[in-house]
Formats: structure tokens, sequence, C-alpha cells
């Protein structure tokens, strides 16, 4: 039980980090942060099409990733 739960951490890590360097950058770095890049706080700015399914994704195997942390402590 301890092999598949590792194991399924070991999945699930490797696809969440795929999943979040496939996601565009939302902020103009330095420049952003000081002038302005507040506005993507409030959610002017919404994710569409393929965005959307990788925040999602993201989202699904980051719930995932820590429940089988935990799970993995435990046992």
């Amino acid at each position: 039980m301890h092999t598949a739960i590792l194991i399924l951490l070991l999945i699930v890590s490797v696809l969440l980090i795929v999943s979040v360097l496939l996601q565009s950058s939302k902020s103009a770095g330095l420049s952003g942060a000081i002038s302005g890049g507040a506005e993507q706080l409030f959610g002017k700015q919404k994710a569409r099409g393929m965005d959307l399914v990788l925040h999602r994704i993201t989202i699904v195997l980051s719930v995932i990733f820590f429940i089988t942390a935990i799970a993995i402590t435990k046992l």
C-alpha cells in the first residue's frame, strides 16, 4: 500500500510540474508588480480556453498531491 501511494505521489508531482510549466505567464515580471500588477488580483483577466483547463487541472492535481503526501506520512 505504501509503495502504491508513493508511486501515485511521484506521478502526480510530475504531472503537476508539467501543468504549471504549460500555463502562460500572467504577470509582467517585476515591472508588473510595481506598476499595476494588482489588477489581476481582482479578476479583470479571466482564463479562457486552454488556460482555464490547465488552471483546473493544476488545482485538482495539487489537491491530490497534498492528500497523497499526507497519506504517505500516516502510513
